[in-house]
C-alpha cells in the first residue's frame, strides 16, 4: 500500500519498490513505474498500484477419482504480475488518493482465477485415475497437469499474469478411507514387528541360554577347582599332621632322654644325698654313742642322791607351769598322815 501525507491541498505519495504505480490526470499518464514518489492534487488524479513482486496463492479444494473416492488436494501456485499496465486496464487496481487503499480487491480476483484454473486442470486427471494410484503417483501427475493447464490458459497472459511455479504438497482421502488404506500396511508393519520381536526374544533366549551354560560350566569348574583345592587343603593337612607327629615323636624322644638323663642325675644325686645323709647319720650316732658313753661314765661315778638330784632337776624342767594348786580336805589329811607317820619312823 502506497504511503500517502498531505501538505496544504496537496498529497504526496511514496511507493514501495515491489509496487508499479500509474498517476493519471485528464486521461494522461504522468507517473508510470515501481517505487515512485511525487506530489499530486487528489481532485485531478486517478492512481493505480499494481504489485510486481512474486505472490503464493494456497489452494486446497476436493476432487473425485475414477472409483468415486473424495481425495483433498493441496496445492501452492506462484505467479507475479508481468505487465502492469495490462493488469491495472483488465483488474481494478486503482487506489484512494486520501488513504491510499485499493477501492477493490484485485488480488482476490485473480485468486480465483488462478484457483479455478487449476482445479478444473486437476479434477481433469483425478476424475480418470484410481484412489491408489492418485495416491501413489498424483501427486506428481497433478503437478504436471496444472502447470501445463495455466501455461496454456490464454486468459493469463491476457491480463498480464506470469505463473512462476506450482506446487501439489499432498493428496489426501477421507479420514475413513485413509485409516482403512493404512490398515494392510500397519498390519504388515505389526505383522514384521511382531516378527522383529520374536527373532528378538529367541536370540535373547539363545544368549541367555548361552549365558547359563556359561554359569553351569562355570560353577563346574569352580566345583571341580574346590575339590582338588579339599583334596590338596587334605593332603595338606595329613603332611602337616605327619610332619607334627614326627616332630612331636623326636620332641618327646628328647624329653624322654631329658627325663631319663635327669632320673639319673637325680638318682645319683639321691644316692649321694643318701650316702652322705648315712655317713653323717653313722657320724652323728657316732657322737651321740659316745656322748652317751661319756654322760653314762661321769654318771656312774656320781652318787646316788646327787642323781635323784639331777633327775628331780631334769623333772621339774620338763613339767608344764602350774599357776595354781587346789588341794582339797580329803588330800591335805591324808599327805599331813603320811607326813606324820614318815616323821615317827624317823624318830624312832
Amino acid at each position: 500500500m502506497a504511503d500517502i501525507t498531505r501538505r496544504l491541498g496537496w498529497r504526496h505519495l511514496r511507493g514501495a519498490p515491489t509496487a508499479h504505480i500509474r498517476h493519471h490526470r485528464s486521461g494522461k499518464l504522468l507517473h508510470d513505474g515501481p517505487g515512485l514518489s511525487f506530489w499530486f492534487r487528489a481532485l485531478t488524479a486517478a492512481l493505480s498500484e499494481v504489485p510486481v513482486d512474486d505472490r503464493e496463492l494456497a489452494m486446497t479444494f476436493h476432487a473425485r477419482t475414477s472409483d468415486f473416492q473424495d481425495v483433498a488436494v493441496q496445492a501452492t501456485v506462484t505467479y507475479r504480475i508481468s505487465d502492469p499496465a495490462l493488469a491495472s486496464a483488465r483488474l481494478d487496481f486503482s487506489v484512494d488518493p486520501d488513504t491510499g487503499v485499493w477501492r477493490g480487491a484485485p488480488l482476490e480476483q485473480l485468486g480465483t482465477l488462478l484457483t479455478e484454473t487449476a482445479q478444473q486442470h486437476a479434477l481433469a486427471v483425478l476424475a480418470r485415475t484410481t484412489l491408489s494410484s492418485a495416491l501413489v503417483d498424483g501427486v506428481t501427475a497433478v503437478r504436471e497437469r496444472i502447470a501445463a493447464g495455466l501455461g496454456a490458459e490464454p486468459r493469463l497472459p491476457a491480463t498480464g499474469i506470469e505463473v512462476v511455479a506450482v506446487r501439489v504438497m499432498a493428496l489426501r482421502p477421507e479420514p475413513e478411507v485413509e485409516r482403512a488404506l493404512r490398515t494392510p500396511a500397519r498390519e504388515q508393519i505389526q505383522q514384521e514387528a511382531d516378527k522383529a520381536t520374536y527373532e528378538r526374544r529367541a536370540v535373547a533366549v539363545e544368549r541367555e541360554r548361552a549365558i547359563a551354560e556359561n554359569e553351569l560350566d562355570s560353577q563346574i569348574e569352580l566345583a571341580r577347582r574346590e575339590e582338588q583345592l579339599v583334596d590338596q587343603r587334605g593332603t595338606n593337612a595329613r603332611r602337616e599332621a605327619e610332619e607334627h607327629a614326627a616332630a612331636d615323636g623326636v620332641r618327646a624322644e628328647a624329653e624322654a632322654t631329658r627325663t631319663v638323663r635327669l632320673a639319673d642325675a637325680e638318682a645319683a644325686r639321691s644316692v649321694r644325698l643318701a650316702r652322705a645323709e648315712a655317713e653323717g647319720s653313722r657320724e652323728v650316732g657316732d657322737a651321740r654313742a659316745h656322748a652317751q658313753a661319756a654322760w653314762l661314765r661321769v654318771h656312774a661315778d656320781v652318787d646316788v642322791a646327787t642323781l635323784n638330784a639331777l633327775t628331780g632337776t631334769r623333772l621339774a624342767e620338763n613339767l608344764p607351769n602350774i599357776d595354781s594348786v587346789t588341794i582339797s580336805p580329803d588330800v591335805l589329811t591324808g599327805l599331813l598322815a603320811r607326813l606324820g607317820a614318815g616323821g615317827g619312823e624317823a624318830g624312832a
